[in-house]
């Protein structure tokens, strides 16, 4: 469903050359959520930015569904559902307003966006902020928003960069079972975050990434068979660990 293909990506900053993302490759199937993980600056979110078409690789591939970004940007986009961690909201417009708007952009018809508008208020909890404007949201509220936004076309893969941002405990809840059942109904999910116990409780398998690079992948149990850490935050740890020196 995803495949990522030595994907590459350089930026210029301060008069130097950063390799962000340095030839990385993964694959997600349907029913599977991936867990794409790292520190800040890691690459994770230019990779997600590159799988939807929102940023050119300087190499390598994104294919989603069968078509390359570079190649079918539109069939890509009408296929994936984006939750960034940038708010993805219109502030003049009211929640109703917003995400019928982004129902009509996807093609989905009036029929079928007010019905999936209904079930994902009730799911994320939206029903009394409907008619109030996107710029009088909270923190959280703008969240649960932007994730309804990403899921009113019901797209196959779904790709979330930090999707509990700003949420207390039962939001998060709600976002991590609605996560599991998506998985169940077949999709395709990757999601970044710097949440690592979230991260343990939601993910079958992990890239985990350190500057730019995927240094390891697997389940945890994989994980931990390979790296001999027990936790997510130990592997990350061992990542900026001195070497030893010979004496």
């Amino acid at each position: 469903m995803i495949t990522i293909h030595e994907i590459t990506k350089r930026f210029w900053a301060g008069g130097a050359q950063v390799l962000a993302v340095d030839h990385l490759s993964f694959a997600v199937g349907r029913g599977e959520v991936y867990g794409l993980l790292g520190p800040n600056g890691a690459g994770k979110t230019t990779t997600i930015r590159m799988i939807v078409g929102l940023l050119r690789p300087d190499a390598g591939y994104a294919e989603v569904a069968g078509y390359r970004t570079s190649q079918s940007p539109d069939e890509v986009k009408a296929r994936v559902g984006l939750v960034s961690a940038n708010d993805g909201v219109y502030p003049w417009l009211t929640v109703r307003e917003m995400l019928l708007f982004f129902a009509d952009l996807y093609g989905v018809s009036t029929v079928a966006a007010r019905d999936k508008l209904e079930t994902l208020a009730d799911l994320f909890q939206l029903r009394s902020l409907l008619h109030r404007r996107c710029s009088l949201l909270s923190t959280g509220q703008r969240q649960r928003v932007t994730l309804a936004r990403a899921l009113i076309h019901s797209p196959p893969v779904v790709l979330l960069d930090e999707p509990t941002r700003g949420l207390d405990v039962l939001g998060s809840q709600v976002v991590i079972d609605y996560v599991r059942q998506l998985r169940d109904e077949g999709k395709a999910l990757i999601v970044s975050t710097h949440r690592l116990d979230e991260a343990e409780r939601l993910c079958d398998r992990f890239g985990l990434l350190h500057q730019g690079q995927l240094r390891h992948e697997g389940t945890l149990e994989e994980l931990r068979a390979a790296t001999g850490c027990n936790t997510l935050v130990d592997m990350f740890r061992s990542f900026f660990q001195p070497a030893q020196v010979a004496t």
